[in-house]
């Protein structure tokens, strides 16, 4: 769960860095438009990831499963 949260929060952070810089949404251009079903969808998908990822802040790495 932790990686695909992961992989949602690097995909999101693409598409907003790709509208910062160049003004291009990838999600809507992809998916029909800023405003369609599915782009909203992918939008709500990964705004869970990020919230989802908050839970990552704060847990012990040894409980998450990693060793130093």
């Amino acid at each position: 769960m932790d990686r695909l949260a992961l992989i949602l929060l690097i995909v999101g952070a693409l598409n907003w860095g790709l509208v910062g810089l160049f003004k291009f949404d990838l999600v809507a251009s992809l998916f029909g438009g800023e405003f369609s079903v599915l782009s909203r969808i992918v939008y709500t998908i990964v705004g869970i990831a990020g919230i989802y990822g908050i839970s990552l802040l704060f847990r012990d790495r040894e409980a998450a499963g990693e060793s130093s």
